[in-house]
């Protein structure tokens, strides 16, 4: 029983560590209506710099300073909201499709990065014997899974908590009243690309934090793990929850995740292990079927966004 138990906190772990991701781009997608295809860039970003605060001293890789996790994951954050301000000060006057692009494009480049400045990143092979926390309790499954959970939901909770009271203030009005009308907010004094940059900028500090929870949650972290999947990923589970909705965000990245789980031992059991490899990518197609049956049904997602009629910005 315990070993069930011990589990499914695992499970929501990794869960809630995609859902503040996923509240990330739901503030930019959602409120802001920034069309950021670099999520995996923003997260491999705080995942490294996490693991070089944190990890001992090692001649794999640069950093190693051995400092409190907490730290680590401060840094992971400024970290990530500085690349964000960079490549949004340059891409952020983009619309669309080509905002996308060269998002895609910043995330491509990071991953590289990761992959090939091996003093710096440690290569293909990554960081391993990152900190873990409640690392003391590793002998007892359950009463490790247990205090990374409540560790990972408080964090979230904050993250969520904050998100609600930025998307309801005055700021965040302007935010959408940005994605409806631009010309309309403009014409009212409202400057679009400050509002913008900071919008991307914060939703990318905790795409950043998220890297940094999974780093430290598995103790390992590669290139491999920054692919354009993780971007998917995160995206279906905005769309599937509803975007502009902190709640439906959340909701999306658990149910995606158990269908991403659940994917993986269906594919386990069924397809030799010879092929398992390629057969892996049914997984995707799977996930998209489901979203695009969800979105026949419910177009804004399971919690989407409810059309409102802002009277002052």
């Amino acid at each position: 029983m315990s070993g069930i138990v011990s589990y499914l906190l695992f499970f929501a772990t990794v869960a809630l560590s995609y859902g503040v991701a996923t509240l990330g781009l739901n503030l930019q997608w959602g409120s802001a209506g920034l069309f950021n295809v670099g999520v995996a860039g923003f997260a491999a970003v705080g995942a490294y710099v996490s693991a070089w605060i944190t990890a001992a001293p090692a001649d794999s890789h640069w950093g190693g300073f051995g400092l409190p996790i907490a730290l680590g994951w401060a840094g992971a954050m400024a970290a990530s909201a500085l690349a964000a301000a960079v490549v949004g000060a340059v891409t952020l006057r983009l619309r669309a499709d080509y905002l996308a692009i060269t998002t895609f494009g910043a995330a491509v480049s990071l991953q590289l990065v990761a992959l090939n400045a091996q003093a710096l990143t440690g290569g293909p092979f990554g960081i391993a014997f990152i900190p873990r926390p409640f690392a003391a309790l590793s002998e007892s499954p359950l009463a490790f899974a247990a205090g990374n959970f409540l560790l990972v939901a408080a964090v979230t909770a904050v993250a969520f908590w904050g998100l609600e009271r930025l998307t309801r203030s005055p700021w965040g009005r302007v935010l959408r009243a940005l994605r409806e009308d631009e010309a309309a907010a403009a014409s009212l004094g409202k400057p679009a690309n400050r509002f913008r940059l900071q919008a991307f900028v914060i939703g990318a500090a905790l795409m950043g934090l998220s890297g940094a929870m999974q780093a430290q949650f598995f103790g390992f972290i590669a290139p491999d793990n920054y692919l354009p999947v993780f971007t998917f990923q995160v995206w279906v589970m905005l769309v599937l929850g509803g975007s502009g909705n902190n709640l439906g965000a959340l909701l999306g990245a658990v149910m995606v995740w158990a269908l991403w789980s659940a994917s993986g031992t269906v594919v386990a059991l069924l397809v030799p292990a010879d092929v398992q490899s390629r057969a892996a990518a049914l997984r995707v197609v799977g996930i998209g079927v489901v979203l695009a049956c969800v979105l026949l049904v419910r177009p804004r997602g399971l919690l989407g966004e409810r059309a409102t009629v802002s009277r002052h910005i």
